[in-house]
């Protein structure tokens, strides 16, 4: 793989970025990482040259691709209109209404930047309904970079062994309490001696920041129970698994309903967003209908709306989850044919090889895993043409634009690595 011109660039980039880099993970791609030049459909471009089928697609947010034309289209007809006003749009109703419709019917929204703000958002909304201070959430579980929840947090975190922040007073990481993923003996402990306390349990209905950790039957429908005897609200955050999984998300797809909903990813399009979702007795506690403030210049981005809106769009006509879900599914039961040992957890167009040969149910299960040979294969594959993510810890997404040729070609590539040939 040629890699000259991203070398210079990383040169560069070290001189005004810790680590060179904007984000960790993307420092984790050896020995150093490619820049982008362009993208389209399920490719990447590299300045270099390079041409690679892309399975990272933004850590999520692009399940339609890269540079969709109806998504593109909108984008550009909107941006003629002006790009920020500091006063509500049109298009933000609409794709809040869209939103709702799937997530929570009847319930409210408040679009903010990231998923971190959303989750932010939630837990502090959370506190302020219940009034209570603790929160729980899953060991490996990420939410985020804020303070509380940068505990036994997921994906750069466990990737660079810094499972908690300097940075994060004890004082503030001492009011989230970690349970174990999968272990009902873990979360049923923690409400014994703290339940009424308890404000919230936030979680990633499935674990995508961890590699993709699927729930055990029953757990979630456990946890939902726990929460609702203590009078404790359940968040699901869904930055990753809304409009993935389902076009419902994790609720839909699992049969339970949460309290409170994080969004993020897929519903920006491609652009920076979060939002979060409830029922209106809770969502009405945030300013200015109550007094659980949250507020941002940028909330509600007029292109961001509009890339959303058109992403789901898009998605509800050409059925891109489907689509997604059948290109993960295929690629599943080719690397399974072979019979290598190791292990893939898969959840329609989310999935991750483990190399165990254990069942990978929660967060020290995936810590076990060897990720030296992960790192190897991600490695080897970009000089294929072919780009994993460069964590173990992250996922592997396919997207509308993945066909049977490309899947095909990149198990090829993934057994040829694998068994050295």
């Amino acid at each position: 793989m040629l890699s000259d011109k991203s070398k210079i660039l990383y040169e560069r980039a070290k001189e005004v970025f810790p680590g060179g880099v904007n984000s960790p993970v993307r420092a984790a791609v050896k020995p150093y990482p490619f820049f982008v030049k362009y993208s389209k459909g399920a490719y990447i471009y590299d300045e270099d040259g390079n041409k690679l089928i892309d399975y990272v697609l933004g850590y999520g947010p692009l399940i339609l691709g890269h540079s969709n034309d109806y998504v593109l289209n909108k984008i550009k007809e909107e941006l003629d209109k002006g790009w920020l006003f500091g006063v509500p749009k049109e298009n933000e109703i609409k794709l809040a209404e869209k939103i709702i419709s799937y997530i929570k019917p009847g319930g409210k929204i408040r679009f903010v930047n990231s998923g971190t703000e959303a989750t932010m958002t939630a837990i502090r909304l959370a506190r302020g309904f219940t009034n209570r201070k603790y929160i729980v959430k899953f060991d490996g579980c990420y939410h985020g970079s804020h303070d509380a929840v940068l505990v036994q947090a997921g994906s750069a975190a466990t990737e660079f062994g810094v499972p908690n922040s300097l940075g994060v007073p004890e004082d503030v990481a001492k009011l989230t309490l970690v349970a174990k993923y999968n272990d009902l003996n873990s979360i049923e402990s923690i409400f014994n001696s703290y339940g009424d306390q308890i404000a919230a349990v936030i979680l990633e209905p499935v674990i995508g920041n961890m590699g993709v950790i699927k729930p055990n039957k029953n757990f979630l429908w456990e946890v939902r129970k726990i929460t609702k005897n203590y009078g404790s609200l359940l968040i699901f955050d869904e930055v990753i698994t809304g409009f993935r999984i389902s076009m419902g998300g994790a609720q839909k797809y699992f049969g339970i309903e949460s309290d409170i909903v994080t969004l993020g990813k897929i519903i920006g399009g491609g652009f920076p967003i979060g939002a979060v979702v409830s029922k209106k007795e809770i969502l009405e506690s945030l300013t200015p209908e109550g007094k659980v403030f949250n507020a941002g210049t940028f909330n509600a981005h007029p292109i961001s709306m509009i890339a959303g809106l058109s992403t789901l769009e898009f998605m509800e006509k050409n059925n891109a989850v489907e689509k997604a879900s059948k290109a993960a599914k295929i690629l599943n039961e080719l690397l399974l044919d072979y019979g290598i040992k190791y292990t893939i957890n898969r959840v329609e167009s989310m999935m991750q090889i483990f190399f165990t040969e254990k069942e990978v149910s929660n967060a020290d299960d995936a810590r076990k895993a060897n990720k030296e040979i992960y790192s190897m294969l991600h490695e080897k594959l970009l000089s294929k043409g072919v780009f994993i993510p460069p964590s173990q810890f992250e996922t592997i997404f396919t997207s509308y634009e993945h066909n049977e040729d490309m899947i095909h070609y990149t198990a090829e590539k993934i057994i040829e690595l694998i068994r050295g040939t």
